[in-house]
């Protein structure tokens, strides 16, 4: 018998009971929808996140305290924060931007928008952040002396109390206190699927301390480096200084001979040293942010494949079960055509091809439903489809099909002719 026409006996078995056949591709089908889907999820997720990072820019660090209480002398406040623009001590940071923020409720003529991100800082900090303005203008360097009360409103502020009029000029009320809307700001992606990088408002920082805030310390500082290529020795330098002001103990080992270069070298050291010891603050590039968030990214999609692929499990054993139930069905037909000389081979060869048709159906058609719900947007996620992925189901379910279709296939194989034919 030839192999085409083991393939036209296979076709006819599944096609005896449609409905059985149709029951068990549905489990396959879900579990390699749900794996390609899951795992594109998981994508999606990991590239809104390098997005956002990348939006920030490549030469750009992010100076944060560690230490306890806002009034604390190793805390970072705005003074500590301006010395790190230091042409002398740091000839590689281009701009210095402390950061305050808080959640404040914005109000505006009776209605109410609790805004996530309400950050005070300076001007510098659009360019260093890459935060562009797409109506109005920006606030300048004199609204942050003087402390005047203006505002820069996301989308989704602009969306949730302006819906169909120009806020521009708006007053609105924060903290009881009046802030003119300026500008609108340009639309974002989010780094999650959980925040909305377009829900904040941003204004002067001396505003923001004088009616929200308060004049402690600063929440983060961002500092933008001369260029990528200089980041690394602008982070040395950075730590340099805030060891002096912050009164950080070097590490052990003295003083470090060499000239600026090895003293850089040894800050980057020191500062890694210390941070294990416990330094009151603690320094992040972007590649380090980049770094750490891929590789949560990465757990989170490993995460969601093992849980689909248990659905796929499940799939492979339901092909068992069923092929199990066909063989105990037609084992008086077993019998007959293995009593006409059909060798054990093909027996096999009959039931492992019906059970790899069924999981390469069921796969192919969970492809298809991936590929369909790809299109729309999971808990803010729009997933992301690679081949590998679609490669590696559909492999995987062929691979269900002859494992788990093995069992009943060997047992119609090695049924002896005459207990089949006697079988009723």
């Amino acid at each position: 018998m030839s192999f085409f026409e083991i393939l036209r006996f296979a076709v006819r078995g599944i096609t005896v009971n449609k409905l059985r056949s149709a029951l068990t591709m549905l489990g396959v089908l879900i579990g390699v929808g749900a794996v390609i889907l899951l795992v594109a999820v998981g994508n999606g997720s990991a590239k809104q996140i390098t997005d956002r990072i990348a939006a920030l820019g490549s030469n750009t660090l992010t100076v944060q305290s560690t230490a306890r209480g806002g009034s604390s002398s190793d805390a970072i406040t705005v003074p500590t924060a301006l010395a790190l623009k230091d042409p002398v001590l740091a000839p590689d940071v281009r701009s210095v931007s402390p950061v305050v923020s808080a959640s404040a409720t914005i109000t505006y003529q009776g209605a109410d928008h609790q805004v996530s991100q309400f950050v005070g800082t300076y001007p510098s900090y659009l360019g260093a952040s890459n935060t562009s303005v797409a109506t109005g203008a920006a606030f300048g360097d004199s609204d942050l002396t003087q402390g005047r009360r203006v505002v820069l409103i996301g989308q989704t502020v602009a969306a949730e109390l302006f819906p169909g009029t120009d806020p521009l000029g708006a007053q609105v009320t924060v903290g009881g206190a009046l802030y003119t809307v300026v500008g609108v700001l340009a639309e974002k992606g989010s780094a999650t699927g959980f925040q909305d990088a377009n829900d904040v408002a941003i204004a002067p920082l001396t505003a923001v301390q004088q009616t929200l805030t308060g004049y402690g310390a600063v929440n983060s500082v961002l500092v933008e480096a001369t260029g990528p290529d200089r980041v690394d020795d602008a982070q040395a330098q950075i730590a340099t200084i805030l060891d002096q002001r912050l009164k950080v103990a070097p590490a052990a080992g003295g003083a470090v001979a060499g000239g600026p270069v090895a003293a850089g070298a040894a800050a980057r050291g020191g500062a890694a040293a210390g941070r294990a010891q416990g330094t009151p603050y603690r320094i992040q590039n972007a590649a380090q942010l980049l770094q750490t968030q891929t590789e949560t990214a990465d757990t989170f999609t490993v995460l969601l494949g093992a849980v689909a692929g248990i659905s796929l499990l499940v799939g492979g054993i339901g092909i068992t079960n069923i092929m199990l139930v066909t063989v105990t069905e037609r084992t008086r037909e077993i019998g007959i055509r293995k009593a006409l000389g059909a060798p054990r081979r093909v027996i096999l060869t009959q039931f492992l091809a019906e059970a790899t048709m069924l999981s390469l159906v069921g796969g192919g058609l969970g492809v298809l439903a991936a590929l369909a719900g790809s299109h729309f947007t999971i808990v803010g996620v729009k997933p992301v489809v690679v081949p590998s992925s679609i490669a590696l189901a559909l492999g995987v379910s062929v691979a269900i099909g002859l494992f788990f279709g093995s069992v009943p296939a060997s047992r119609a194989a090695g049924l002896r002719p005459i207990d089949a034919l006697r079988y009723e």
